[in-house]
């Protein structure tokens, strides 16, 4: 990978929010958050990672509930380590409450099925995942990912392997996971060798690796390639298996693809030339069609879009454009088979680089990387109109916000 490239990819605005870095007090100065409730390991929706789209049919928790935060604690201005907060289910407020120290770069974060551990990557050259029992936040494993650059990881609803992606090295592995939530040596490792890298790109890019609503299948959206990889996970051996491939047009660079809940389509975000596209996902076998791209409505030039998620109703869409520091909101049409575009919204900082609704789909976080802050939206059940909670929460170099 270029030297450009990585830094255009993690470096940009690493000078961002240096007060931020005084948010969060020292691990230890606060208690630890409450236990999370975390949804069944068997359901499709059930929260394996940040972009999980919410519960839908879950009430509002009463008191307050955990948030844990990613950063770069390798560039300046970046945190310490996994950072520790609580938010007001009601109000969206969001309270620091420490740093979980001893895990480097984090800036991508997943919580297990049952809710009682967190995994994280270390998104550097030598990359890792890292297992954190939450109940004391002890660190119980931590694993090479096999590549460099990893920077997003989900884990599997049977709660039983870990996914991740290596954006450096353009590769994904599988770890298995233990009864106590540790990882163990990675089962396997598949590098991106073809279609050839996408206009402008030096190589392979793998940025997202997740399993379909079915849970028959797991995907990879890769940047460098244009192209989306479909694999059958062999659930006793930890093995993948390349069944099927979608291209989107040449120079699209796809960076995340989330499903709609009737699991029959699902929405990418294209980072490149900044459009998003509906997909059509065919569950037996696997097989994902791209079809035409369509305006983020950011205007000219590129936006750097990052993130789509989907309300768990499934009438709305919400994307974060970067570059635009904006959220843009869809009207989901035909049983998931169109996106209307509605509008956009100021971010209220800058870079939005990943976005997660709470559990209970209420409230929606977008983590700002430059301006080193999160912000909170009140999410409208029926309009999906967002409306900003209180002052962003300042987090240094907030690249990820994990709800529980």
């Amino acid at each position: 990978m270029a030297r450009s490239d990585w830094s255009r990819r993690r470096f940009v605005g690493a000078l961002a929010g240096t007060a931020a870095g005084a948010a969060l007090p020292a691990c230890g100065n606060g208690p630890a958050p409450p236990t999370a409730t975390a949804p069944s390991a068997s359901s499709p929706q059930a929260h394996t990672e940040p972009s999980a789209s919410p519960s839908g049919e879950a009430r509002r928790p009463s008191g307050p509930r955990p948030l844990y935060l990613g950063t770069h604690t390798s560039v300046e201005g970046g945190g310490k380590g996994i950072g520790l907060a609580t938010y007001d289910p009601t109000t969206g407020r969001i309270t620091g409450t420490g740093t979980l120290t001893g895990v480097d770069d984090p800036s991508y974060l997943a919580v297990h099925p049952d809710g009682r551990t967190l995994y994280a990557v270390g998104e550097r050259d030598d990359g890792a995942v890292t297992a954190v029992r939450l109940s004391d936040r002890e660190v119980l494993s931590s694993r090479s990912s096999g590549g460099g650059g990893p920077c997003h990881l989900s884990v599997h609803p049977g709660g039983r392997w870990l996914l991740s992606a290596n954006y450096t090295s353009g590769s994904v592995a599988v770890h298995p996971i233990d009864a106590s939530g540790a990882l163990g040596e990675r089962t396997d490792l598949v590098t991106h060798a073809s279609p050839a890298p996408g206009p402008g790109q030096d190589g392979p890019h793998a940025h997202q690796f997740v399993t379909s609503p079915d849970q028959g299948h797991v995907l990879a959206v890769d940047l460098g390639t244009d192209t989306v990889y479909t694999y059958r996970l062999d659930e006793r051996a930890g093995t993948l298996t390349e069944v099927a491939q979608a291209h989107t047009r040449p120079g699209a660079g796809p960076r995340h693809l989330t499903f709609h809940p009737g699991g029959r389509y699902a929405y990418l975000a294209n980072e490149v030339d900044n459009t998003v596209a509906v997909c059509a996902y065919d569950p037996a076998s696997g097989r994902l069609t791209v079809e035409e791209a369509q305006s983020t409505g950011t205007g000219p030039g590129t936006s750097y879009p990052a993130q789509i998620l989907v309300t768990a109703n499934g009438r709305f869409a919400y994307l974060a454009n970067r570059g635009h520091n904006s959220l843009t909101r869809y009207a989901i049409e035909a049983d998931g088979a169109r996106l209307s575009l509605l509008d956009t919204v100021p971010v209220g900082g800058d870079f939005p680089r990943q976005i997660a609704f709470s559990p209970d789909g209420t409230l929606l976080f977008a983590s700002n990387q430059k301006s080193g802050t999160v912000t909170v939206f009140r999410v409208d059940p029926g309009s999906g109109e967002l409306r900003r909670a209180g002052e962003p929460f300042a987090s240094p170099v907030a690249v990820c916000a994990l709800p529980l």
